[in-house]
């Protein structure tokens, strides 16, 4: 007699909604923006109907919110030693997108996406310091890096240091967003190896000439 697969928990079924609806919200918002998507389409493009969303979420900028955490947690292994091997800049979501299989279009969509929303969210009392967190956590793995590469005698704190090279980072993210135009990776290495270790990397430098 053919056993019979145990139903599916609660608990899971919900876990497997809420995955749902961020997967359809990260292709949503990727292609509408935040402010022009609906939670309508949203719930839609995942099966459900709107009560769905609210069921699981406190309403958009919570679902955003989860979707940027997701985009975050897999961004993170792309925030790497400069020294280790040459990267795109992990802020633009090239080695995410690739990696994951995500259209490199949907990756600069949510980016614009994530633009208005940290326009709404620096006003919001509420959703102000939900956005802080997640920029430490970010800083975090600039920290990281800067800690673990930094040379013998360096002053300047290892915090300081990751601070630089998020900017450097993220702003080449919004060059790119702003005007589709992606600085030329052997000098944005060359920038980020600078910052890291002055001294290791003109050497590195001098030896490739």
């Amino acid at each position: 007699m053919t056993q019979l697969p145990e139903p599916i928990s609660r608990r899971d079924r919900q876990q497997q909604t809420r995955e749902a609806l961020v997967f359809a919200a990260r292709s949503v918002f990727s292609e509408d923006g935040y402010h022009a998507a609906s939670l309508e389409r949203i719930a839609r493009e995942a099966g459900f109907s709107k009560g769905a969303v609210y069921s699981n979420f406190d309403g958009k900028s919570a679902l955003f919110l989860a979707v940027m955490d997701q985009n975050l947690e897999l961004a993170g292994a792309d925030i790497r030693d400069p020294f280790e091997r040459p990267a795109n800049p992990a802020s633009t979501g090239r080695d995410v997108a690739d990696r994951e299989g995500f259209p490199v279009e949907a990756t600069q969509g949510f980016a614009l996406a994530t633009l208005e929303f940290i326009a709404r969210a620096a006003r919001d009392e509420v959703l102000a310091p939900q956005l802080h967190r997640r920029l430490e956590a970010v800083l975090g793995h600039y920290h990281d890096v800067a800690l673990t590469s930094r040379p013998d005698g360096e002053t300047l704190p290892a915090q300081e240091i990751g601070k630089l090279l998020a900017a450097l980072d993220q702003g080449a993210g919004l060059i790119l967003l702003s005007g589709d135009f992606l600085p030329d990776p052997a000098v944005f290495n060359a920038g980020m190896r600078r910052l890291v270790d002055p001294g290791r990397a003109i050497a590195e430098e001098s030896a490739d000439d």
